[in-house]
């Protein structure tokens, strides 16, 4: 019965992909009601996208049943953002498109040298691509559309673009094209944020790379933030290899804010040894003290239903400390307290910030809504590990149709 049930679960992701939903639709402009053609039309963190024709009319199809943010951009023109529920009906859409009204970026400092860019440059890949071995075979295709900016004695990194920026992503076989609006990265601290919207394209590949492909996609996935929250929707954490705990902890009075870390660090030339090394210890201290574990959660305890039938909504006190068991961590994370009933395994603690109640989720793992925060593993998820929202994994789907040949046998 038990191996029953496994291979249940395993085959709702293909079962639920199979079906098919439509969206249709036309974009004009809202001040001339002209069509719009050549309009890109997509479903963010998904691989549908497609083009509007010269009648301004666009058609996605074999579209997976779900939530997502549907954006439209065109040049010239405001994006438009629209989150859709797709079931088993098609949708049909008329959108209109403001005119951009064109202003000048704010310039706090002068434009940045060509060495600089070039520091810029690298250093925006390690934080938005990654420095995992998957990071190795990005590539940024258009790098001269991205806007750099330093601030703070070059220790805060601003970038942003009005056009796609578009990277090919040779490990996981994907062509992506992302809108990026903001990303920031403070050196001194290590915090990172960026927001935008982005479409996954199959790379053309033989037998031999699509092989490769999703064997790394696979191993992208398993113990990713989308894997943990697909299993938590359908309750099957313990076949998946998921713990979940409630945590509690204090914020450490005594470590400065990082914003007066960073300030110090900054000008470290003109600080003495003792103070120097005072700023340094406080960079590395933990931002929490007194945490604590308060027992194991049931998925029952956390996820509750709502009144749309294809949405869930997990709520939890104080903090989630996941733990993924099918994973060892290969990093250390100062500020990630570890369980003591369990072995080096993988770790994120989900947190959720500005004033949220709660993390709102459909059945493919995605997010309605505001992002929770997190801390460790999942943190160090970049664009090198980044999958679509649409994504099966390849041994669910190869389970999928040798049990139908059995059944056919």
């Amino acid at each position: 019965m038990k191996l029953l049930r496994i291979l249940l679960m395993m085959m709702v992701p293909v079962m639920s992909w199979a079906q098919s939903v439509v969206v249709t639709g036309k974009i004009t402009s809202a001040d001339t009601k002209a069509p719009v053609a050549g309009a890109s039309v997509f479903l963010s963190n998904s691989s549908f996208g497609t083009s509007t024709g010269k009648d301004g009319k666009f058609t996605l199809t074999s579209l997976k049943p779900g939530q997502y943010n549907l954006v439209v951009s065109s040049v010239g023109y405001e994006d438009e953002l629209k989150l859709i529920s797709l079931v088993d009906a098609g949708v049909v859409l008329n959108i209109e498109l403001k005119p951009k009204i064109t202003q000048l970026k704010e310039v706090t400092i002068a434009p940045i040298s060509k060495s600089d860019r070039k520091q810029a440059l690298e250093q925006f890949k390690q934080d938005f691509i990654g420095t995992d071995e998957n990071a190795g075979n990005c590539k940024i295709v258009n790098p001269d559309v991205l806007n750099f900016s330093y601030h703070q004695n070059k220790t805060v990194l601003e970038a942003y673009t009005d056009e796609f920026l578009l990277v090919e992503n040779k490990a996981l076989g994907y062509r992506i094209k992302f809108l990026l609006r903001n990303f920031k990265s403070e050196l001194q601290t290590g915090n990172i944020s960026y927001s935008g919207s982005q479409v996954f394209e199959e790379l053309k590949g033989g037998k031999v790379k699509q092989e490769r492909w999703h064997r790394k996609r696979d191993e992208a996935y398993y113990g990713s933030a989308m894997h943990f929250f697909r299993a938590l929707y359908r309750d099957s954490l313990d076949d998946a290899g998921y713990r979940i705990y409630r945590l509690s902890r204090d914020i450490n009075e005594s470590r400065p804010a990082d914003r007066n870390i960073q300030a110090h660090l900054v000008n470290a030339r003109k600080l003495s040894r003792d103070s120097l090394i005072f700023w340094v210890n406080a960079a590395h201290d933990s931002r929490y003290t007194h945490q604590k574990f308060h027992g194991r959660f049931n998925v029952k305890d956390i996820v509750k239903s709502t009144a749309n039938p294809n949405l869930k909504e997990v709520i939890f006190p104080d903090h989630l400390y996941v733990v993924y068991t099918k994973k060892w961590e290969a990093n250390f994370y100062k500020d990630v307290y570890r369980s003591p009933n369990d072995l080096n395994y993988q770790t994120t603690i989900v947190s959720l910030v500005n004033n949220n109640p709660s993390i709102v989720i459909d059945k493919n793992g995605t997010i309605i809504g505001p992002s929770p925060m997190y801390e460790g593993s999942w943190s160090q998820a970049r664009l090198s590990v980044l999958l679509p929202v649409d994504y099966t994994p390849y041994s669910t789907q190869q389970q999928f149709l040798e049990t139908q040949a059995l059944k056919r046998d």
